[in-house]
Order: structure tokens, then C-alpha cells, then sequence
């Protein structure tokens, strides 16, 4: 009798396992996406669920893709410098891919150009030896910087993408820059309403780059 109930559990247990094993084959495995920035990724005044990257993941969804989990990764006050000290820290070994979007602290103190190239391939770098998809967003120089420094700093995104294979999305900001109601009073950072304005061509730009070809992990 004893040996029969012992039977009895043990099936129990294997078909609960069976069971548990096949549904985790038919839930895809996150694909973590590691959007590395500065304040424009971490929400400037905004709440968690406001800030760019919780965007990014509702409108990746809202187009069939919730199976990439988009990782906040945003210090604010961050230069490509600092996002490259932290690169690894930041990324951490569970990364399927990072988006880089640093570059706007590095124009607004001036720094060089030829630096901010540097630290930004070198990011890229790092990331492809480690079999991560990558993907940059750029950003432009402010206009009282000059025309010489401006066209550096602006062409050095697109530099980098055509020497490293790496998808380009232009300008993070086009969505919001000519519109004052989508801007905070800085007239630098978006509001709530302004992020959701940046996520939605965001997400088409990485489902096309990105994950067009991937299926559902």
C-alpha cells in the first residue's frame, strides 16, 4: 500500500513537471533590451512608468513585440564618457541588445567631438565582442556651439554606424524638438505626453533594424 501511494505521488510530480515544462516552451524568453543613456533615458522629472524606456516597451508591445523587455539604463547628467566607464555595470551579462543614446551632455559642455566618437565606438566595440545587437541614437549639437563643431558632433553618429554595421536613429528628439508642448520649461527635456511622441517612431525604427527577423524567444 505504501509502496503503491509512493507510485501515485511520484506520477503526480512528473506530470506536474511535464506540465510546467510546456508552458514554458510556448512563453517566449525576454529579449532584454538595454536602453544606455543619460537623463532623456532615465525620465527627467517623470515617473518610471513616464520615462522612455517604460514607453518604448508599451509601444513595442502595443505592435506584437512584448516579448522585448526594454531595460532602463539612464543616469542623468551622463556623457558618453561616464556611459562608457559604466558600459559593462550597466549592460550587465543578461543583455540581448543596447541602445545607445548619449551624446546630448557631451555638446552641451563643449566637449570634443572626436572624444565623444571615441567613447561611442568604443561602446559599440565592446558590445558587438560580446555578441550584442546594438543600435544608436543620435543627437545634434546645440546651434550656438558653432557650424564647425556642430557638423562634427552631428556626422560622428552616422560615421559610426556606417564603419560598424550599427542601425541609426537619427535624431532621438525629432519628435518633440520643433514642439514647445511636448517640452518641459527647459525647453530641453520631453514631458509624459512628449516621450510617448518618441517611443512611437522609436519602436517602428528598432522593429525594423532590429527585430524584424527575429522570432519570439
Amino acid at each position: 500500500m505504501r509502496y503503491g501511494f509512493q507510485l501515485f505521488v511520484s506520477l503526480g510530480l512528473c506530470l506536474l513537471s511535464s506540465v510546467a515544462v510546456a508552458q514554458n516552451d510556448l512563453e517566449p524568453t525576454p529579449y532584454r533590451l538595454v536602453m544606455l543613456g543619460d537623463s532623456l533615458t532615465a525620465g527627467f522629472n517623470l515617473p518610471d512608468d513616464a520615462g522612455l524606456p517604460a514607453a518604448l516597451d508599451r509601444a513595442l508591445e502595443a505592435r506584437g513585440y512584448g516579448w522585448v523587455e526594454v531595460i532602463n539604463a539612464g543616469v542623468s547628467g551622463d556623457t558618453t564618457e561616464a556611459g562608457l566607464a559604466r558600459f559593462n555595470f550597466s549592460v550587465g551579462p543578461d543583455a540581448d541588445g543596447v541602445l545607445i543614446a548619449l551624446g546630448a551632455n557631451d555638446a552641451l559642455q563643449g566637449q570634443s567631438p572626436a572624444l565623444a566618437r571615441e567613447n561611442l565606438t568604443t561602446m559599440v566595440e565592446m558590445g558587438q565582442a560580446s555578441a550584442l545587437d546594438m543600435a544608436l541614437a543620435g543627437m545634434i549639437a546645440p546651434l550656438n556651439m558653432g557650424r564647425e563643431y556642430r557638423d562634427e558632433f552631428d556626422e560622428m553618429y552616422l560615421e559610426i554606424s556606417e564603419s560598424h554595421a550599427v542601425p541609426l536613429y537619427p535624431f532621438l528628439l525629432e519628435a518633440v524638438a520643433l514642439e514647445s508642448t511636448l517640452l518641459m520649461g527647459d525647453g530641453m527635456h520631453p514631458t509624459a505626453r512628449g516621450v510617448e511622441a518618441i517611443a512611437e517612431p522609436l519602436a517602428d525604427f528598432m522593429i525594423a533594424n532590429l527585430f524584424a527577423d527575429m522570432d519570439e524567444r
